[in-house]
């Protein structure tokens, strides 16, 4: 984990509201004693502090707090049709954790909750019974990072091992943890599993000061991959979501030859490639609690989704994969 990291998380967590039936979990225990300092409250159910009314999101990203909670159902979700699938069938994800520690302008999650704190499910136990029951009858393709970063929390939250560990015996499961994290460190102590993908959101330097706070720069990002690849790892990158800000040819331009410059390309599984894109609903919301470059543009709507107008889209996705195919070939990129 970078300084700035450090620097970033120290900021959160001042309280930490937890769930009385989940007061003993042993991953409360682990979560509580990383936490030493934080203010403990006791309530019934997460959704008291999370769903309440007039929370003001701007103001809780400053400093948030944690809620850990019990899940009850609803363990897995079907891959939604905006994301990547990478080919694989039975794609799923879940969501053992909502919300994220960083603060990216573009983020869905800031459309999707009216609250900038994050929930823990605590019973992770439950959701591997749940995909131990699947796994009976089908193969599971399962992004376990959707709505957080799991890296970026597992020095309070060892999520991410967990589901390593999990993963290691189950031969028709492969799982996807991406991040913009560059605490790789977390994991250097793991073996690598074959049926693991670590996957790297990468932005250009210029995008991730303008957009992505909170975020390690693309230099520590590459580093953590570089080590990651090293010790064995498959390794996924993800360019995801490009931004049409202005100039971003020359930006993109400069960000791949950095990119491939500094990686060992023979040693990427894949990549992935989209524009910015997002639901109807979530757009309308951040539009309302904020005002910045992401949500002032005028996207075109098609499917209840929010995207760059088709011209536009075209072009950015035509300019990367052009690039793109002079460093990999072109069955491992990946286009939404």
């Amino acid at each position: 984990m970078t300084s700035s990291e450090k620097s970033f998380l120290a900021k959160h967590f001042s309280h930490v509201y937890v769930e009385k039936e989940v007061l003993s979990h042993p991953v409360t225990i682990k979560i509580l004693e990383n936490l030493r300092s934080s203010q403990i409250v006791k309530i019934d159910n997460y959704k008291e502090v999370f769903c309440r009314a007039g929370q003001n999101y701007s103001l809780q990203e400053k400093s948030k707090k944690l809620i850990l909670a019990k899940k009850y159902r609803e363990f897995l979700y079907p891959g939604p049709s905006i994301c990547h699938n990478f080919g694989y069938d039975n794609f799923f994800y879940t969501s053992n954790i909502l919300n994220c520690i960083y603060s990216c302008d573009y983020c869905f999650l800031k459309g999707m909750y009216s609250s900038a704190n994050i929930v823990v499910f605590v019973n992770i136990e439950n959701y591997f019974k749940e995909i131990d029951a699947i796994l009976k009858n089908q193969s599971l393709y399962l992004s376990v990072s959707y709505e957080t970063d799991l890296l970026a929390l597992e020095k309070i939250v060892p999520f991410s091992s967990a589901w390593i560990e999990y993963a290691a015996s189950k031969q028709n499961l492969t799982i996807e943890i991406r991040t913009k994290s560059a605490n790789f460190k977390a994991l250097e102590k793991l073996k690598p599993q074959d049926n693991v993908i670590l996957a790297w959101t990468l932005s250009p330097q210029e995008i991730i000061e303008k957009f992505e706070h909170g975020t390690p720069s693309l230099s520590s990002r590459l580093s953590a991959i570089k080590k990651a690849i090293e010790n064995g790892w498959k390794v996924r990158l993800c360019f995801d979501p490009i931004l049409a800000t202005e100039g971003w040819k020359t930006i993109y331009e400069k960000f791949l030859n950095q990119v491939f410059g500094e990686l060992n390309r023979e040693k990427i599984v894949d990549i992935s490639v989209g524009v910015f894109r997002i639901p109807k609903d979530y757009l309308k919301r951040m539009k309302k609690a904020f005002a910045n470059e992401i949500t002032a543009f005028l996207y075109e709507e098609l499917e209840n989704v929010y995207t760059y107008p088709k011209e536009l889209k075209e072009d950015m996705i035509a300019t990367m994969i052009s690039r793109l195919e002079d460093f990999l070939p072109s069955y491992k990129i990946f286009v939404v």
